[in-house]
């Protein structure tokens, strides 16, 4: 399913989006689509998150795939392991958070080529994660990924909602206590900074608590933390602070370094665009609220694509997105 929908920016959005651009739905139907990824061939893979005690029959999670030369859009996984966030690494292989809720709660790694993955993470100190939701890599072939709780009827056995670094000899370190409830996440191309977003809803599970029922929010942030060269990171900024309202979710960088966020603030939400200092360069309307973003690679390397509600979209930018270097 393709549809074009009116490109409703700021004026600031010339720098950033190609004038006139459109934004196409790719894909509807989907119960929250998260962890928008493009794999080295252009095929774009991301999440339906299918909330178990939502979804009919309690469907378990998907991966779907997206080919942009049809635009067919098809299940490449299911169950997904309640697959959150997608990266690929430098090898071209898939990266996954899988989170709580009947879900995996790890990370894993597959080989499309192959079909097969490894379980890169299962569990720290000897106890599960609460739900892993992002991922990010760095190109010294290490992972990042956050781990905060939102939903799911598994106990939680960590001491706090933190970031996890994976490094290549497979050894496990937790890299930020600090974050109160850290969601998106993201290395920035000269690897000195490691972008983490707090969004921190007030909940643990709100699936299980009375439809309407309050809560009080707390921080809601974009913060930039200092990469060390051992992968090591420690607070720098708070870039945006989106309190009283939503902050973001999950966020990439493009080859200047200029941030793109999924913004669910209620009362201006899309994907807002941020200089590496925090300042605020565009801002794109979404028609739903937005979850995720990711770049095309090659020649689509300046396609945005987002996820939102239950939907898939992209749009046109006038830089590319970063990418890590392909290594064999």
């Amino acid at each position: 399913m393709r549809l074009i929908l009116l490109f409703a920016a700021t004026q600031l959005a010339a720098q950033i989006f190609v004038p006139g651009a459109k934004l196409e739905k790719l894909y509807t139907g989907g119960h929250l689509t998260e962890g928008a990824a493009v794999a080295p061939d252009g095929t774009v893979f991301f999440s339906d998150i299918t909330f178990t005690k939502e979804a009919p029959g309690m469907q378990a999670g998907h991966i779907l795939r997206f080919d942009p030369r049809t635009g067919k859009t098809s299940v490449y996984r299911s169950p997904s392991g309640m697959s959150n966030g997608i990266k690929f690494d430098a090898q071209g292989r898939m990266v996954v958070a899988e989170g709580a809720d009947f879900g995996g709660r790890r990370i894993t790694r597959t080989d499309l080529s192959t079909g097969k993955s490894v379980i890169l993470a299962g569990l720290f100190e000897g106890k599960p994660f609460n739900s892993p939701n992002d991922v990010a890599l760095d190109a010294q072939g290490r992972i990042y990924f956050s781990d905060p709780r939102y939903l799911g009827h598994e106990p939680m056995e960590q001491p706090v909602m933190g970031v996890y670094r994976i490094d290549p000899d497979g050894k496990v370190h937790r890299i930020v206590t600090d974050a109160s409830k850290p969601n998106g996440v993201a290395v920035s191309p000269d690897q000195k900074t490691l972008y983490v977003v707090t969004n921190d809803d007030g909940f643990l599970g709100f699936d299980r608590l009375p439809k309407g029922a309050p809560a009080r929010k707390g921080r809601m942030e974009l913060s930039a933390y200092t990469l060390k060269p051992d992968g090591s990171a420690t607070f720098r900024k708070t870039l945006v602070n989106y309190a009283p309202q939503d902050g973001p979710d999950g966020l990439v960088c493009d080859a200047d370094g200029n941030i793109f966020a999924a913004v669910r603030n209620e009362k201006r939400f899309g994907v807002t665009v941020y200089s590496p200092d925090g300042k605020e360069l565009a801002h794109l309307a979404t028609p739903e609220r937005p979850t995720n973003v990711g770049f095309g690679r090659g020649p689509e390397a300046t396609t945005l694509y987002i996820t939102a509600g239950g939907s898939l979209y992209r749009t046109k930018t006038l830089k590319p997105g970063y990418q890590l270097p392909a290594r064999r």
